[in-house]
């Protein structure tokens, strides 16, 4: 005989199975509408049971429950639940600025401009979202991200911004840094992966080694993501159960749940060193994952001295006639791809 679903698994079933039907387009089923009631009433027996429950604890216990324990939020995707701003509204504004965008690269591309654009923050905070936002629509010969990994043997004994610099853009490129050197100043820092001496090198040279970018007619431009630590540990809870996204979950994201201090004292001492006039930090509120997108593409757009010069519209002549004498293979000698869907 199988056992009784426990409550707040049928919970978890049913707004699940409400979700599904959602997605396929039937919100308004009798289906998804008895699914979400039973969920509604159930939650709020469970509610009522639990407030009964603290009721009879002492008052000692549960100060020290709710000072000891991190609240959690599950939702079915990671960012779900975490934008107040409509869908519409989202994408409307989205498209608006992609077409921007692409009027910006017309220009850089004219001007010969080049522009670093460094991604920095929290785990989770939002930065890859934001770079797939500004680069989808944007020609990848002249716009490029660079994301690298552990230095090998032989970059740990180069000088530290030497792997770095030859990613720098030619002109009329852009170039979008997802994480950069300043990885010293912080998970390095944090994590112990460089000695004190380098660490103060890093301070000392990194405004220099900027100013020398400025001064050398590249556009500079740092963004921080600042993620709340609720948020992030939502989010992080929800790449736990989304297989699509757990790859994102690497030993060092699990690390840093452990040292969020030790982050914020890397993030301000890096901010002292290094929010310089030539290149200064731009702090990106990223709670709300969309707000964040559109207003970093809007600060860069804002930054950037672009006129538009996308060309006019095409008129295609008419295509010229195939040669007569031409005949096509027969299709059984080709392989094709199965018509699955």
């Amino acid at each position: 005989m199988a056992k009784p679903l426990l409550p707040s698994v049928y919970l978890n079933c049913c707004y699940f199975t409400a979700m599904n039907l959602t997605s396929k387009g039937e919100p308004d089923s009798p289906k998804a509408a008895t699914l979400a009631a039973a969920a509604k009433s159930l939650n709020g027996k469970l509610a009522k049971k639990k407030k009964g429950k603290g009721k009879a604890k002492a008052k000692g216990s549960k100060e020290a429950s709710q000072t000891s324990e991190r609240p959690v939020f599950y939702y079915i995707s990671e960012g779900e639940g975490s934008s107040k701003l409509s869908r519409n509204f989202y994408e409307g504004e989205l498209a608006r600025l992609q077409i921007e965008l692409v009027k910006m690269q017309y220009w850089v591309k004219h001007t010969g401009t080049r522009i670093v654009i460094l991604f920095e923050g929290r785990d989770a905070a939002g930065k890859g979202g934001t770079i797939k936002r500004i680069t989808d629509p944007l020609n990848p010969r002249g716009c490029r991200v660079v994301a690298l990994g552990t230095p090998s043997d032989r970059e740990k004994t180069e000088w530290y911004f030497q792997r770095y610099v030859t990613h720098l853009p030619a002109a009329g490129e852009i170039v979008c840094f997802d994480r950069s050197w300043y990885n010293r100043a912080g998970v390095e820092r944090v994590m112990g992966f460089c000695n004190e001496a380098q660490y103060q090198e890093f301070l000392q040279t990194c405004p220099e080694f900027e100013r020398m970018l400025v001064r050398s007619g590249i556009v500079l431009l740092k963004y921080w993501f600042s993620v709340s630590d609720e948020e992030q540990e939502r989010r992080f809870q929800s790449r736990t159960t989304d297989p699509a996204r757990r790859w994102k979950l690497s030993p060092m994201d699990l690390e840093s749940r452990d040292r969020w201090v030790e982050y914020s004292q890397a993030k301000d001492q890096m901010f002292a060193h290094t929010n310089i006039p030539e290149a200064p930090w731009f702090t990106v509120e990223a709670n709300d994952k969309k707000r964040a997108r559109l207003n970093c593409i809007s600060h860069i757009l804002a930054k950037i001295p672009y006129v538009d010069m996308t060309p006019e519209p095409l008129e295609l002549p008419p295509r010229k006639e195939p040669p007569f004498d031409y005949v096509r293979p027969p299709q059984n000698e080709q392989f094709f791809v199965p018509q699955v869907y």
